[in-house]
């Protein structure tokens, strides 16, 4: 654990994805939203929302004060929002007006409202963001910056929904080079089609035991 996770003053990093039981995370709301290695399986959440799925979307975003994106995630966003009727939608209204930070090392500028391009080596920028602000940045999709956040040690809070679909291939959540942690479930509930929405903290290292039978005679 990082000494900055031990500052009471500091904010708190969210990872908030979807993912298959197989934990591929890539292009879960439509067919051509990441096609990346000849991905064929995009949109696979759609078929799976009901109303308290839906209830619990606009309650994740109320509970964030900014929003952290990579690139991809970022032009997805942009594209998408601002073209959306914000009447009767808080997750509209939310992700519009809330400060984001955009992590890119190829943007020049971000147009969005209200979103900043974050600038230098990625991990300290995000550090720095989160002890500055104090308060709860959230983090959509962005499977590569996340595996940044994951090998420096940054993501304090996971909130993970669960779908009950395998697919076998795709861009996962956990990659190679994550830091390994203990986590503590704080939150669960199972929607009518059986999505998982889970809620987990950082609970320290892991702890090592064994199985093995002591004094067993040779």
């Amino acid at each position: 654990m990082s000494e900055s996770r031990t500052d009471d003053t500091s904010g708190t990093l969210v990872v908030g994805t979807f993912l298959t039981l197989d934990g591929v995370m890539q292009a879960p709301g439509g067919p051509d939203e990441d096609r990346d290695s000849g991905f064929e399986h995009g949109g696979w959440t759609v078929n799976y929302w009901d109303e308290r799925m839906g209830e619990r979307m606009d309650d994740q975003f109320a509970g964030a004060d900014a929003l952290l994106l990579g690139r991809k995630t970022y032009e997805i966003f942009a594209a998408h929002w601002p073209h959306v009727d914000a009447k009767g939608d808080p997750v509209a209204t939310k992700l519009n007006e809330m400060p984001k930070y955009v992590a890119s090392r190829t943007l020049d500028s971000v147009e969005w409202n209200n979103s900043t391009l974050l600038s230098g080596d990625v991990a300290e920028a995000v550090e720095d963001l989160r002890n500055e602000r104090g308060d709860v940045i959230m983090v959509q999709g962005s499977q590569n910056l996340i595996q940044t956040l994951l090998a420096h040690d940054l993501v304090d809070e996971f909130w993970l929904w669960i779908f009950p679909v395998v697919l076998g291939v795709g861009k996962r959540l956990f990659g190679d080079g994550t830091v390994p942690a203990a986590l503590e479930l704080t939150d669960a509930e199972t929607s009518s089609t059986g999505v998982q929405m889970l809620r987990f903290e950082r609970a320290g290292g892991v702890e090592y035991g064994s199985f093995a039978l002591d004094n067993v005679a040779e």
